[in-house]
């Protein structure tokens, strides 16, 4: 049997796994498709951030736990768990399709969005080398529920127009070497910060940012009780103590500031040196 038509038999044999982003909180935060599709499901591998409150849209499915707990080791965490996750998605698309045929779904639900910081890249991989067919549903990223819920835009009229999001994490607990903060977007978003706003904070001085430059770190962004503070990048560290034990994200640059209190009536375009006025009441 050739490669090509191995694949094809094996498609047609198993559920489709469908990744679902859950949103950045509450479950009514998941989108229309995401809850839609959930419902159908018959098993759903969730992550640890998932609302359990979205167990009420596929009361019957079989709910996985496969959520990773930080660095630690142990099982369900990022030493191992993504070598189990791959293979558990494998295995319950084989034998849901065997037992409810390949229309049926499985669900992979992840916090957020599933391409943002979701290592979906290597679970799409498992999937394909295996046959499997697959979707996407998109979901609402911790960053757009931080900006909301603080009122403070990430793009901006004139001072804001790039966004960059950025990993504070690694396996190590360090900054990333080489692909750590710099000044590459007018606003710079960290995710998962908590445990490195001091590093962080030194670091985005190193890479140029004015110590005074205005910093936003919201923690549980998209629950009840979020919680704001306000830094400046060479005073980050002492949000520690503000946010400590809650998943945090940092926001730098011009999204982090506040609103003016008056429309701007001009916007300079690259190049054009001079200062923003706002409306002017008569």
């Amino acid at each position: 049997m050739t490669e090509p038509q191995h694949i094809a038999e094996t498609a047609a044999s198993t559920a489709r796994i469908v990744f679902i982003g859950a949103g950045p909180g509450q479950a009514d935060l998941i989108t229309v498709r995401g809850a839609r599709v959930l419902a159908q499901a018959k098993v759903v591998l969730f992550d640890a951030l998932a609302d359990p409150e979205l167990r009420d849209l596929a009361p019957s499915a079989d709910w996985i736990d496969v959520g990773k707990r930080g660095f630690s080791g142990k099982e369900g965490s990022d030493f191992n768990g993504q070598t189990r996750i791959n293979r558990l998605l494998v295995e319950h698309a084989q034998a849901v399709g065997r037992q409810h045929g390949p229309d049926a779904i499985v669900a992979r639900l992840k916090g957020g969005d599933p391409s943002i910081f979701g290592r979906l890249e290597e679970e799409l991989h498992a999937l394909r080398e295996a046959g499997i067919a697959s979707e996407v549903v998109p979901g609402v990223t911790s960053a757009l529920a931080a900006a909301a819920s603080t009122q403070r835009p990430l793009t901006r009229r004139g001072t804001g127009r790039s966004v960059s999001f950025t990993t504070a994490m690694t396996r190590t607990g360090d900054l990333q070497c080489g692909m750590g903060p710099g000044q590459r977007a007018d606003t710079e978003v960290f995710y998962m910060a908590g445990r490195q706003l001091a590093p962080l904070s030194k670091g985005l001085l190193d890479a140029g940012w004015p110590g005074e430059t205005t910093v936003s770190v919201v923690s549980r962004a998209g629950w009840p009780d979020v919680r704001h503070s306000l830094h400046t990048v060479a005073s980050l560290d002492d949000a520690s103590v503000v946010h400590a034990g809650r998943p945090t994200l940092v926001i730098v640059g011009a999204g982090a500031t506040e609103i003016p209190d008056e429309p701007l009536t001009h916007v300079a375009i690259c190049g054009e040196t001079g200062r923003f006025e706002p409306k002017q009441h008569p």
